[in-house]
């Protein structure tokens, strides 16, 4: 199946409906595209590396945790709102 596209002065070109649809491409997901040399190139949904996004969201789940520590520590909303203002008479 070949399909002809325009390019934009921005570089940009737009898939057919026919090709993302059959590729499973969705708005602002990647594509990778492949140069093959010469004048071909191919462009293909990616493969996912489930690994390093399971890691990445473990990292981000492991961040959000230390940030609120503090709030297992059973204490009362007194008692960190009092560290979290410090002395200052006028914040309490």
């Amino acid at each position: 199946m070949s399909k002809v596209s325009n390019l934009t002065v921005k570089g940009q070109v737009t898939i057919p409906k026919d090709v993302r649809d059959a590729l499973g491409l969705k708005p602002n997901e990647p594509v990778e595209i492949d140069w093959r040399g010469g004048d071909e190139a191919v462009i293909r949904k990616p493969k996912l590396d489930r690994e390093a996004e399971v890691q990445r969201l473990i990292a981000e789940m492991r961040a959000a945790s230390d940030r609120f520590a503090h709030l297992r520590e059973n204490r009362s909303t007194d008692e960190i709102m009092q560290d979290i203002r410090g002395d200052d008479p006028f914040l309490s």
